[in-house]
């Protein structure tokens, strides 16, 4: 054998570079890239130098035999050897060779492709734990000590902090076993120079120096280490969006150095975590910042060339402002409202009784004179009884004293006969009154005796309230924030819940002072007169009804109570 090649595919996975040169490593075998392509592209042992086209391109006497290595059906690279000639079935012996060989590497390739598939499942699961910690709490500062206390038991980190920027300036927010600390030190200073020049070159930084490309400054790694007795400092930044958004710093005061695999590590940690870092910082902002944000962002959407839907509702919400400010219409004061009969006349007992009969309750309409209920007049007619008997008496004694002419006796006996009839004609006026009737043509507004039959009543009291079916007035109880706008004169509109389909007119004529509370708030009596009443119409119906004010322009009429509200609050908590 003159030469041989060992190719393999790089890192990246983009081309195939020399991993073996024999005999002289630092030998050019270049001439052999032919054979390499062809095995490479053909998948398979190949041999230049068989054809008589071959010559050109291989020196007489030599032929370059190539086998591929392929791993799970994949060329991972090629075998190629500067032979002399040979007999065919001696490169058909050396293609077996080759067969051969090509296994063992690709064991040791598949090996080592176990141990990187293993170091990634590693770091996965390292990082899966570190996002379940940081998920069980929603505030960013648990969240950030659960991640540094749990990063600095993977990673055997003697001290590890977490910062994050707000507003553009660099804030410490966690040190791993440390509940408190003082921001104004001089180490969390130090460590935050060391957040700091991280971020600005978005890469990590290591103190001692990882073997690599150079170029990256690591001035403010060196000094945190000095500072603090470190004998190893890493620094990686927190990415969210493809922009820092804070740093993780590792410290180790005694035992190995930081590698590439704990850079690797941590930089997958930082990329996972940085978005739910961020969230939950965003989530600390004042109210403030998120309005800016979110003004920021539909400023963008306006201004931008996209989004065409979100610039016509932007014209649209805007032209509805303009027509609310400009647009007038009718402002009206609404408020609950019930009917009242203009007379209401009281039914009373009119002596200590029981009640015999009941002709009529509640609702039904009566007829002037007509009966509504009657007392029972037993007691009554006894004692009329009684003093009819009386007076005839005294009368008797009367004519016989006029007759002997005494003159003391008949005065006596005439002051007697004018007691009794007094009671007698007291008693015929009660007699009378035993039944109560209509005062006039009406409806029964209140009253209902016909489960009380027999029941004895008090003198005074109530027990019919009737209301005349042709003069009505309204009540209207308005709100003390609306009471400043009604005036008498002032029409408006009713409508009642017990009669569908139409409104009626009427007139204020009083506002009165008087106010009663109700469900916290103060409404003001307000009557009105009806224009037109309808036959259909009772005392006792309730509704709604609006007073027509003036003309007022529309945005001034649905705003008025709540900047009414804002204003009186205002005034609440100035001093």
């Amino acid at each position: 054998m003159l030469a041989g090649l060992l190719l393999l595919r790089d890192k990246l996975g983009q081309s195939y570079v020399p991993a073996a040169v024999w005999p002289d490593s630092r030998r050019d075998l270049a001439y052999l890239t032919g054979a390499a392509e062809r095995t490479l592209a053909e998948r398979r042992g190949t041999v230049l130098g068989l054809d008589p086209g071959d010559t050109e391109r291989i020196p007489s006497g030599t032929v370059h035999v190539g086998y591929p290595v392929e791993t799970d059906a994949e060329v991972m690279g090629a075998v190629v050897l500067d032979l002399r000639t040979r007999p065919e079935p001696e490169l058909q012996a050396v293609l077996r060779q080759l067969l051969w060989g090509a296994g063992w590497l690709e064991a040791l390739l598949r090996k080592r492709q176990i141990a990187r598939d293993a170091a990634v499942l590693e770091r996965a699961s390292i990082a899966l734990d570190l996002v379940q910690a940081v998920q069980e709490h929603r505030n960013l500062g648990p969240a950030a000590m659960a991640l540094v206390n749990e990063l600095a038991t993977l990673v055997k980190a003697d001290r590890i902090s977490l910062g994050v920027e707000r507003n553009g300036k660099l804030e410490l927010r966690a040190i791993s076993r440390t509940a408190w600390f003082d921001r104004k030190s001089q180490l969390v200073e130090t460590i935050e120079n060391a957040m700091e020049e991280a971020i600005d070159q978005e890469a990590g930084v290591a103190w001692p120096v990882l073997p690599g490309p150079r170029g990256k400054v690591n001035v403010a790694q060196r000094d945190l280490a000095v500072r603090s007795g470190a004998a190893a400092v890493l620094t990686v930044p927190l990415v969210s969006g493809g922009r820092p958004m804070g740093a993780l710093t590792l410290e180790r005061n005694q035992g190995p150095e930081f590698d590439a695999t704990s850079l690797m590590l941590c930089q997958v940690i930082a990329e996972l975590l940085g978005p739910t870092l961020e969230i939950r910082l965003d989530g600390e902002r004042w109210f403030a910042g998120r309005i800016v944000e979110k003004l920021a962002e539909w400023r963008d959407k306006l201004i931008g060339p996209r989004q065409p839907a979100i610039k016509l509702g932007a014209v649209l919400l805007l032209s509805a402002i303009l027509f609310l400010v400009v647009a007038e219409g009718a402002f009206r004061v609404s408020a609950r409202t019930f009917v009242e009969g203009a007379v209401q006349r009281a039914a009373v007992a009119p002596f200590d009784g029981y009640v015999r009969d009941a002709f009529v309750r509640a609702g039904d309409t009566v007829r002037q004179g007509e009966i509504l209920a009657t007392l029972d007049d037993r007691d009554l007619k006894l004692e009329q009884v009684k003093w009819e008997t009386e007076k005839e008496q005294v009368a008797r004694k009367y004519r016989e004293a006029l007759a002997k002419r005494d003159r003391a006796a008949y005065r006596v006996l005439a002051a007697q006969l004018s007691q009794a009839e007094a009671q007698l004609a007291l008693i015929e006026e009660k007699l009378v009154r035993t039944q109560l009737v209509a005062p006039f043509d009406g409806v029964v507004v209140s009253g209902d005796l016909s489960q009380m039959l027999g029941a004895p009543v008090e003198k005074g009291k109530v027990l019919f309230e009737l209301a005349p079916l042709d003069k009505y007035r309204v009540i209207l109880t308005v709100d003390e924030r609306d009471i400043a706008y009604v005036a008498g004169g002032q029409r408006g509109e009713l409508a009642l819940t017990g009669i569908t389909g139409g409104t009626l007119p009427f007139v204020v004529k009083t506002v009165t002072s008087v106010s009663t509370a109700q469900e916290g708030r103060n409404f003001f009596r307000v009557e009105a007169q009806l224009e037109n009443a309808s036959a259909r119409l009772r005392p006792g119906m309730e509704g709604v009804g609006k007073v027509s004010v003036d003309e007022r322009p529309l945005i001034w009429i649905w705003t008025r109570n709540f900047v009414n509200w804002a204003r009186i609050s205002l005034w609440t908590w100035l001093p």
